[in-house]
């Protein structure tokens, strides 16, 4: 599986970053895909997820400032963020959930992290 995540960067409190992730050489079905960050000391949380039958969730603290999408036949998953806030500093991981065809079998996948860093 190979997940590569780009858009990441340093932007100004109040600015706005577009992340992308291509999802390739994936065997099994995709069944959800989102984003997750972890900040300096602090744990990885989930940001957002959108899953296959399209519903989408996002964390209390990004709602109304991050919206996620997904691109099903392109395989890629994409986080709109605006009103950046410093807090929001952190590396954003992007997931794939995935099911085998074959089994009820089920793995979870993340791609390198980008970077996020919002200035103050």
């Amino acid at each position: 599986v190979q997940l590569q995540a780009s858009g990441g960067g340093l932007v100004q409190a109040g600015g706005s970053l577009n992340l992308s992730c291509a999802a390739s050489e994936i065997q099994w079905d995709i069944n959800s895909m989102g984003w997750y960050r972890q900040a300096p000391g602090k744990e990885r949380e989930l940001v957002a997820l959108v899953t296959s039958d399209g519903s989408r969730s996002v964390v209390d603290s990004v709602k109304g400032r991050f919206t996620i999408s997904r691109d099903s036949a392109k395989n890629m998953v994409y986080l709109q963020m605006i009103s950046l806030k410093p807090e929001d500093t952190a590396v954003y991981y992007c997931y794939v959930g995935a099911r085998s065809p074959y089994s009820s079998d089920a793995r979870g996948y993340w791609g390198q992290g980008t970077q996020v860093t919002v200035s103050s």
